[in-house]
């Protein structure tokens, strides 16, 4: 194959492996609760808000320049003069920094940290490019507090008509003051929409999550395609009541409802095989006390696969499942948020850069599908995208113990540079 994507890179910048590993040590420690060991940094949360102030600061003591666009996405560049525009389109680079609550501490920075590594091995090395290379901190990828998962890749893909006009979070809460604390503003959303052309290529660095590399012994994954994913919040309505006075007959008990709710996702999942995994991650009762019956509950179902077809056909048979339920229990069960996001596959030419990145540098790779989702599916709809996964220990993630090997976060970082100086050498990605 003669593709300049697959020819030897014979002069490199190097990876500062103690700088990177140093960085995702700092940040670990911001949102970090001592009794469990766990990270919870919610998107648009305070201790997001000091994540990107300390990823802001460090790209500055580089020498670099970071921005917050009205998504509250953190952009870095090299120069401040850089602008998105298809007369010079960008090699971008990155991942997230908000995490699930009591989460881990490489889950989404990692890639972050090490898309800023690479920015500032490049800058310092002088390197030349056709292309302008962007370092990403997407907002909100998780939607742990407000549940508009991938809110910042939505923003930059275009996808506004997906985004509700006023969000809110988990208990009602308005996003728009949140977003503003950031830096962001959501009257002018528009203007972090990068136009198609702009993105020539988009590369995520992320461990994988799962099991897969450390039980095959493979220092690298190259992800084929991206798990999609429907996220549904639900609303349940029932009728509050004193927990001892209320005989069972005629009860209308919303938690009992929320109950059969998440019974009806695993069947739909385990038991029908309509999609891979079917998970209810949160549920929230009200008013939540010892003596009343819960009178709502809020919660949220997430179904996940790699054909559009079949997770379409799970969604349904939920919402289906959803109308009985609110017959049987007399209550009422309504989605109020929806959030999708469709299987992608990653660009063949850059996996193959990736394969040869990882050759030249000796590290063992397979290729491998990402049963999670991540922000390079929704950039999927302006660029070519690719993923680079290092081993989890354990096959652990969203969890405090979630930890990767430092050779293995370094390797990661190192195949990151590898690729991104490929494409950038290259005429046309």
């Amino acid at each position: 194959m003669s593709d300049i994507l697959v020819q030897p890179v014979l002069r490199s910048p190097e990876i500062d492996a103690g700088r990177l590993l140093h960085r995702i040590r700092e940040l670990a420690r911001i949102g970090l609760d001592d009794s469990t060991g766990g990270i919870t940094r919610e998107g648009f949360s305070a201790a997001d808000r000091r994540a990107q102030a300390y990823l802001m600061g460090q790209a500055r003591e580089a020498g670099l320049a970071p921005a917050v666009d009205a998504a509250g996405n953190v952009l870095i560049r090299r120069s401040s003069s850089d602008g998105h525009s298809t007369d010079r389109p960008a090699i971008l680079m990155g991942s997230h920094l908000d995490t699930v609550v009591n989460g881990g501490r490489l889950d989404g920075a990692y890639g972050v940290l090490a898309a800023l590594e690479v920015l500032q091995a490049c800058a310092e090395a002088g390197v030349e490019s056709r292309y302008d290379l962007v370092a990403a901190a997407f907002a909100n990828e998780e939607g742990a507090l407000f549940p508009q998962p991938f809110w910042g890749s939505m923003a930059l893909a275009g996808r506004l008509a997906d985004l509700p006009r006023e969000p809110l979070d988990h208990r009602g809460r308005p996003l728009r003051d949140a977003l503003r604390a950031a830096g962001g503003d959501l009257d002018a959303l528009g203007s972090a929409v990068w136009p198609h052309g702009s993105v020539a290529a988009y590369l995520e660095l992320h461990i994988e999550q799962g099991p897969v590399l450390e039980r095959a012994g493979h220092s690298i994954g190259i992800v084929e395609a991206i798990t999609g994913r429907s996220l549904l919040t639900i609303q349940v309505r029932g009728s509050a009541g004193h927990s001892g006075t209320t005989p069972m007959e005629g009860r209308h008990d919303a938690l009992a409802a929320a109950a059969r709710v998440v019974l009806a996702a695993e069947e739909i999942s385990r038991g029908q095989g309509l999609c891979r995994v079917a998970t209810v991650g949160r549920v929230d009762p009200h008013p939540n006390t010892p003596n009343t019956i819960a009178g709502a509950v809020r919660m949220t179902v997430d179904l996940r696969d790699t054909d559009a077809g079949r997770l379409s056909a799970a969604e349904r048979a939920l919402r289906t499942a959803l109308q009985r339920i609110a017959s049987r229990t007399g209550t009422e069960i309504d989605v109020v948020a929806d959030t999708r996001s469709a299987p992608v596959a990653a660009d063949r030419r850059l996996r193959a850069a990736i394969a040869h990145s990882a050759d030249e540098l000796r590290l063992s790779h397979m290729p491998l599908p990402s049963g999670a989702g991540h922000d390079a599916q929704i950039v999927a709809d302006i660029a070519p995208i690719a993923m680079i996964f290092v081993p989890s220990i354990g096959g652990l993630s969203h969890v405090p113990e979630e930890d990767t090997k430092p050779a293995d976060l370094v390797g990661g970082a190192q195949v990151l540079l590898r690729t991104v100086l490929r494409a950038a050498a290259t005429e046309r990605i």
